[in-house]
């Protein structure tokens, strides 16, 4: 019997997304009609629509590594929160939620694993019928199969990282005429994931390009496959995937036959693969993004604020140094949308406008202020993800994470220095350019702090630029406004309403000084805030990825580059280490880690810990490298700290002190390890269980 199948129409908007696919997503071509494979896969058009398809399952919401918190809250761990939403932000960080989700009726659970296996099995049947195709030269048809293998290997990560072990399909897809219970596949295990995915990133590897056009930027090339495969291998060699998991958690991840699915004893051997990071490195096609230095600003755009001096960077020019680059600049420019996506060196793999209702400059309009921004001043910074941000010096600043300084898991991290409490005046301000030309009366505890911090925490007092503000009939909008969070008068502090910062430290990061929203009138008002394209994989990550690593060797390793044409040589080697941290740390005006925190396994892992919450804070990784460390117990359980939201502009010190946000509660239970799987996918599949803690249908 000749099968048929029916294509369906995309959806509005798609075009933003896959902009090498534009001529086939345009709205003149939606349509629904019944047609054979053998139609679809002998006509060019057709065929094309077939792979754009596969593109927008991973443009979904449910797809998102960064995101607002409607669909997945998965960027709020304890580093972000949001004030809005009701009890949500409670809801979600007290595990209260079920297999259907946590806000409102949306079931995140079910939406994401249909998502991911239509996706799968949308790009596995473009896989075993793309050689049909007479239209398309060979070239075409490799370059095309590539990018269905990395499009089948993202889809199955995004569900291992998030449920753990999850069921591979037959690779020839499923026949939807089969009964379902023809088609309950078991979870397979742990390992043999990591397997299958690595080997799907490895054949996209070998026929991807090394470069896109600006028409195909959204197209995978071959550095994302092969860092997608390294941050795959970097999950599997964490401790929570390597045989140390809970004996709770990896005694219930059994199959109804008796497979365990996490392996149960430690394989070092698994970092030296994660150091396939090197593969990237290798190709010499990327690079972080820097800002040239400039001598000449203005209040949105400062003149270089060159880094304290030292003597082995601040003569040198980049990469060796700083000398000739704006660090503060570089970190801000690479994700509020000021540099191009296909001008960034930077970015390994972007959605580019990660579509949907949650994409970023949602996002951004929930960071910024109400009054004065129009936004919803709703999603903030915790005290902790404050503290970790350096002092321009590279020592950290006075009473960092002193709130924690009791808890055992804390041991090294804080600083029982007194917190400044003096506040800076109109003649002090010439001594702290980092504030700007409007930074009287902010606190001295934000004054002096690394380039990085100023792109990403809204401090009471740092000012939002706005320069797209109107004054008409219809706006009355001031460029240039210093913020404070104090309660009560004209502030953006504490309200009755939703619109404050339950801590009193806001977002910065993916702002751009001419973002300004007018929610007031028009909910989800992004007409002037400026388009931001999705860091979904950029090389700062892959140096990151490669010194954690290295970091957990005690042995050598011998393993074959990715294509087999040399050899690496994998040891803790600190050389190699500092490949990994310090264009991370000259990029961003800092010194370099000292001899005794390379020399020593776990101040090192402290330091590079610290190092990815500052530089991959509010991209999507916070929630799941504490879960795969094993940190997430104590992280996501101690209780969050902010200002003293209640205190007036008459009582700032008391504002500037940090206390306990009881409004923001937190737990950490067994089944916040891994996410859900949802009834409906349960009762379907007879073979499939449940991650531990989650109830089975009734």
């Amino acid at each position: 019997m000749k099968k048929v199948i029916i294509i369906l129409s995309f959806v509005a908007g798609l075009s933003v997304f896959m902009t090498g696919c534009s001529d086939y997503l345009d709205s003149d071509y939606l349509f629904e009609e019944r047609m054979s494979i053998e139609d679809v896969f002998s006509n060019k058009d057709y065929t094309n629509r077939w792979l754009a398809e596969g593109y927008a399952y991973l443009g979904n919401d449910y797809m998102q590594d960064v995101c607002s918190k409607k669909t997945l809250p998965f960027n709020f761990a304890d580093d972000m929160y949001f004030g809005d939403e009701g009890d949500g932000y409670k809801a979600w960080k007290s595990g209260q939620y079920s297999e259907k989700g946590v806000l409102g009726n949306n079931n995140q659970s079910l939406g994401v694993w249909e998502t991911a296996y239509k996706g799968i099995r949308q790009v596995s049947i473009f896989l075993n019928n793309i050689d049909k195709n007479k239209e398309f030269t060979e070239e075409e048809i490799s370059d095309f199969k590539g990018q269905a293998h990395f499009l089948r290997a993202y889809f199955y990560w995004f569900m291992l990282r998030l449920y753990g072990p999850i069921p591979i399909v037959p690779e020839e897809g499923l026949d939807y005429m089969e009964s379902y219970d023809d088609l309950a596949y078991p979870r397979n295990t742990y390992d043999e994931c990591v397997t299958y995915i690595t080997d799907e990133l490895l054949k996209a590897a070998s026929v991807l390009p090394l470069q896109r056009s600006v028409q195909e930027i959204a197209r995978p090339t071959r550095g994302a496959a092969l860092a997608l495969r390294a941050k795959v291998f970097l999950f599997a060699a964490s401790p929570l995937f390597n045989g140390k998991t809970p004996v709770s958690v990896s005694s219930a991840l059994v199959n109804r036959d008796g497979t365990h699915l996490l392996p149960d004893v430690y394989d070092e051997s698994k970092w030296a693969k994660a150091a396939a990071a090197k593969d990237v490195m290798d190709l010499n096609f990327y690079e972080l993004y820097t800002a040239p230095a400039k001598t000449i600003g203005d209040v949105a755009y400062p003149a270089t604020i060159t880094p304290p001096y030292n003597a082995e960077f601040s003569e040198q020019d980049w990469p060796n140094g700083w000398k000739n680059i704006d660090p503060f600049e570089s970190y801000r420019s690479l994700f509020n949308g000021s540099v191009a996506a296909n001008a960034n060196p930077e970015l390994i793999f972007t959605r580019v406008g990660n579509q949907g209702g949650e994409n970023i400059r949602v996002m951004v309009i929930h960071q910024i202020p109400r009054n004065t921004g129009g936004g919803y001043n709703s999603h903030g910074m915790t005290q902790k993800q404050c503290d970790a941000y350096y002092m321009n010096n590279g020592k950290d600043c006075p009473g960092m994470n002193d709130m924690y300084s009791d808890r055992p898991g804390y041991a090294g991290r804080y600083n029982m220095e007194e917190r400044p409490k003096d506040f800076v005046t109109a003649d002090e301000l010439a001594n702290y350019p980092e504030l700007g030309q409007l930074g009287t009366g902010v606190s001295k505890q934000y004054v002096q702090r690394e380039p990085r911090f100023y792109a990403s925490v809204a401090y009471s007092g740092s000012t939002w630029h706005y320069l797209k503000a109107l004054n008409d009939d219809n706006h009355d909008e001031k460029s240039n406004v210093p913020v404070f969070y104090y309660r009560g008068g004209s502030n953006d502090g504490y309200k009755s309403s939703s619109y404050w910062l339950r801590t009193g430290i806001g977002i910065k990061k993916y702002v751009h000084p001419d973002d300004i929203s007018y929610t007031h009138n028009s909910p989800y008002d992004i007409s002037r805030v400026v388009f931001k394209p999705d860091p979904a994989i950029r090389y700062a990550e892959v140096l990151l990825i490669y010194a954690e690593a290295l970091n957990e060797l005690t042995g050598s390793y011998e393993l074959p580059s990715w294509d087999g044409s040399k050899t690496h040589s994998i040891s803790r080697n600190e050389t190699e280490m500092k490949k990994g941290i310090r264009p991370i740390r000259i990029r961003a005006g800092l010194p370099d880690y000292t001899p005794d925190e390379y020399n020593n396994v776990d101040k090192f892992r402290m330091k590079l810990k610290r190092e990815r919450q500052i530089e991959l804070f509010a991209e999507g990784h916070r929630y799941f490298d504490l879960r795969r460390w094993m940190d997430a117990p104590e992280e996501e359980s101690a209780p969050v700290y902010g200002c003293n939201v209640l205190a007036t502009q008459e009582m700032r010190e008391d504002f500037q002190t940090p206390v306990m946000c009881t409004s923001l509660p937190t737990i950490f239970a067994e089944k916040m390890w891994l996410w859900p799987i949802s009834h409906t996918e349960l009762k379907h599949n007879a073979n499939l269980i449940q991650n531990p803690g989650w109830t089975d249908p009734e």
